[in-house]
């Protein structure tokens, strides 16, 4: 098991000895949000909070999550970046995989793509992206990414994107995994399809073991699973010659704060946990001082997270 630490809508200044901190406590991996803005009348229900009221987010601070990975990844060695998750279809998949490639690089492969959809219409609507063909774009622009990731000229031609050989560089030296986000039976079944894993958004506990179950089952549907049990080694479209990761499921859950706990999350197949200390879904700013955030973080890395690496031997 994984742990990654979860900041988001926190002053900005925060995030730079943050990252330093939590790759001195342990952690495996920092989770970056994405929202390009907040619509004043959003046509659409918020698909993460029980009554859809996405008003938490208005005014809340966020900053572009490819300009903070490199300036994260600049003052530390180990620590990933995840982002949790990007709203890919809202964007161009030529320019993402410029910066996707781009990010990778400088963290010297410490970067995981997590991606899914936007709620806001208006977000395709500003960024000149359809919103009807949303689902059908991000399946190609996932194949776009990691063709232009190769470092070879590439190609290509779809139903929605018709793009001539061209070659980017520098690219990684190690793919990036594409992570798929979202709890919808397409979500479910594009992260079994063509993901490198799954990211989980919270929710009811029960919902999490049948949402895990289901897409063992849509992976051995679809090839990529030899066994219904466990998480084998998996074919991504592009490997670089190199054999694939296992199938990664990053999870929110009240379980990671308990060993018990996360010993159930690992017998589900969950690979990281993702944990957080602070309410993002009030409205009002996150006040609390950078030295309350540090000394949170470092009780449960020195407790909960300790605890389980004894116990597990790792």
């Amino acid at each position: 098991m994984r742990f990654s630490y979860a900041e988001a809508m926190c002053d900005p200044s925060y995030y730079i000895p943050l990252a330093r901190e939590i790759e001195s406590a342990g952690y495996d991996a920092f989770v970056v949000p994405d929202n390009v803005g907040f619509p004043k009348n959003p046509s659409a229900k918020y698909p993460y909070t029980p009554d859809g009221d996405p008003s938490f987010l208005d005014g809340k601070p966020f900053i572009e999550p490819f300009c903070l990975i490199p300036a994260m990844g600049a003052v530390t060695s180990r620590l990933r970046f995840h982002t949790f998750v990007l709203k890919l279809p809202i964007r161009l998949p030529y320019l993402v995989a410029k910066q996707v490639t781009s990010t990778a690089v400088l963290t010297n492969n410490r970067l995981g793509l997590g991606v899914g959809l936007s709620p806001w219409p208006e977000d395709f609507q500003a960024c000149g992206q359809q919103w009807n063909t949303r689902g059908k774009r991000m399946d190609e622009m996932i194949e776009i990414i990691r063709g232009y990731s190769s470092g070879e000229f590439f190609e290509y031609h779809g139903e929605h994107y018709d793009i001539g050989p061209m070659k980017m560089r520098p690219v990684p030296s190690a793919p990036v995994p594409i992570l798929i986000g979202g709890h919808s039976e397409p979500a479910l079944r594009r992260a079994a399809r063509l993901g490198d894993g799954w990211m989980h958004a919270g929710g009811d506990p029960a919902e999490l073991a049948r949402m895990i179950e289901r897409i063992r089952a849509l992976r051995v549907e679809y090839g990529r699973e030899t066994s219904p049990i466990g998480y084998g080694r998996q074919t991504s479209s592009i490997e670089y010659g190199r054999e694939a990761s296992p199938f990664e499921i990053h999870v929110i859950s009240m379980d990671a704060f308990d060993v018990d706990g996360l010993e159930r999350l690992a017998d589900m197949g969950v690979t990281d946990v993702i944990v957080g200390f602070s309410n993002p879904y009030t409205s009002q700013l996150d006040t609390a001082p950078l030295r309350e955030k540090v000394d949170a973080m470092r009780r449960y890395a020195e407790t909960t997270m300790a605890a389980y690496r004894e116990r597990r031997g790792s």
